[in-house]
C-alpha cells in the first residue's frame, strides 16, 4: 500500500533521514520505533510533503512524491501529528468538522461514528479543545484524522505525555480500527513496548537510518531491543 524508496531529508548540512526504504502492506499495523531525534518525525513529514525531501513515495500504486499535503489526504492517507495540534479555541464538533473537509457530505454519519469510538468526545462535544485533558485531546486528534475516512492512518508519537492506562485504551482503539474497519496503520513511537505489542511488523530507526526490520513479536523478544528501548 505504501512504499518508500531512498527517502532523504536534510536540514542544512544535517542529514535527518538517510536514504531509507520501507513499506506498509494493506491491512498491517507497522511501527517505526527509535529514540528522540532518530528521524522518525522527519520521515512522516517527508511522506506528507511537509518538508523538502529526495526519494520516492508510492501509495496505493500511485506516485505521491510531489503531491501537496491536501491531495495526499484526498488519496486516502491521514496524519495524526506529534503534539496533537488540535484547534484549542474550537469545540470538539468544530474540530471534527475541519477534519471532514474532504468529506463534508458524510459529516453527520462520520461524527456519530467518532462519538461511538470515543464516547468521552460525545460527552464534551461542545467543549473547547483547550479544555480537554491530554488523553481527550489525543482522542480528538485521532477522530479528526478519521473524519477523512482514510485507507491508512499515520500517527506520530500518540502516546507522548499520556498515562499508561490512557495509552492502553488508545492503542486498543487502533487495533479495533485495523481489525474491524480495515484501516492500515503506520505508527511512529518512542514507546517501543506499547507499539511492538500491537504491531505486525516493525522497523528500528537510529540516526536517520533504518537499522533493523522484523516481525514485531520477534523484536519485542530481542535482547538488543530490550536493552536499548525496553529497559531490559
Amino acid at each position: 500500500m505504501l512504499k518508500v524508496n531512498n527517502l532523504k531529508v536534510k536540514y542544512g548540512v544535517i542529514e535527518a533521514v538517510r536514504g531509507i526504504d520501507f513499506e506498509v502492506k494493506a491491512g498491517e499495523i507497522v511501527t517505526i520505533i527509535g529514540a528522540n531525534g532518530a528521524g522518525k518525525t522527519s520521515t512522516l513529514s517527508a511522506i506528507f510533503n511537509l518538508v523538502k525531501k529526495e526519494g520516492t513515495v508510492r501509495f496505493v500504486e500511485g506516485d505521491i512524491s510531489k503531491l501537496s499535503t491536501d491531495k495526499i489526504v484526498k488519496h486516502g492517507m491521514a496524519l495524526v501529528p506529534e503534539g496533537r495540534r488540535i484547534f484549542i479555541n474550537l469545540t470538539v464538533e468544530e474540530n471534527l468538522k475541519i477534519g471532514a473537509y474532504t468529506n463534508e457530505e458524510n459529516y453527520e454519519n462520520l461524527k456519530e461514528e467518532m462519538f461511538r469510538l470515543f464516547p468521552r468526545l460525545k460527552q464534551k462535544r461542545n467543549n473547547y479543545g483547550g479544555s480537554l485533558s491530554g488523553g481527550e485531546q489525543q482522542m480528538l486528534a485521532i477522530a479528526r484524522a478519521l473524519m477523512s475516512e482514510p485507507k491508512m492512518l499515520v500517527l506520530d508519537e500518540p502516546s507522548l505525555g499520556l498515562a499508561p492506562i490512557i495509552v492502553k485504551d488508545l492503542f486498543g482503539i487502533l487495533v479495533d480500527l485495523n481489525k474491524n474497519d480495515d484501516v492500515t496503520i503506520l505508527l511512529v513511537e518512542q514507546n517501543a513496548a506499547a507499539a511492538l505489542k500491537i504491531a505486525d511488523r516493525a522497523y528500528v530507526m537510529e540516526n536517520g537510518s533504518l537499522v533493523m526490520e522484523d516481525d514485531a513479536k520477534a523484536l519485542l523478544a530481542s535482547d538488543e531491543i530490550k536493552k536499548k528501548y525496553l529497559g531490559g
